[in-house]
């Protein structure tokens, strides 16, 4: 997840050199874009989320991807300390997801929370773009460590799902996030008896 602060009168080059949403951006336009978003934006902050706190956060009682998600947003406002702070709204309860904020926050902002911010504004784009290509580079650092291109890491990749086929047991992998649905379905496959085996 990534955050930036930005001058306003600063947001317009943000349009100028093609900032959008992340999903809407090609690979390698990403990664050019992630040097020109640091040179005009004030600051910025990323915190990456790895599979074991993911994975702890869906197997809590107390806990679920929205609230991680908005506490992680509370580290990155309380690091940037914005005077307004638009945010992409990942539930459907707005004001809920604003107390899951309020509730560690040390700084006095504005909080705008809307669904698809990061489409409809450049600045919340270009904290998109900041987050993909810092996981695109993980990945490319993953595949470099373990020695076979597993594709982008979603179900929709062919090699994606090859790979999971393959290695959804290996031990050595510790990228497997084990709540992830696509993992245990894959388990499930892998390990039901089929009638013929009886």
């Amino acid at each position: 997840m990534a955050g930036v602060t930005i001058n306003e009168k600063d947001e317009t080059k943000l349009k100028e050199i093609g900032v959008k949403d992340s999903k809407l951006v090609p690979k390698d336009k990403r990664e050019l874009l992630f040097k020109q978003i640091l040179s005009i934006v004030k600051d910025y902050k990323i915190i990456s989320l790895t599979p074991d706190i993911i994975d702890k956060t869906l197997l809590s009682t107390n806990s679920n991807l929205n609230k991680l998600e908005a506490e992680t947003t509370t580290q990155i406002l309380n690091y940037l300390k914005p005077k307004k702070a638009i945010i992409d709204l990942p539930d459907k309860n707005q004001d809920r997801y604003q107390n899951y904020i309020k509730k560690d926050l040390t700084v006095d902002v504005e909080l705008i929370t809307e669904h698809k911010a990061d489409y409809n504004y450049p600045v919340v784009a270009a904290a998109s773009i900041l987050a993909k290509v810092t996981r695109d580079r993980y990945l490319n650092f993953l595949k470099e460590q373990f020695g076979e291109d597993f594709g982008s890491g979603y179900m929709t990749d062919e090699k994606t799902t090859k790979f999971l086929e393959k290695h959804w047991n290996n031990t050595k992998i510790h990228f497997f996030r084990k709540e992830w649905q696509s993992w245990k379905n894959m388990k499930i496959k892998k390990t039901q008896k089929r009638l013929f085996d009886y």
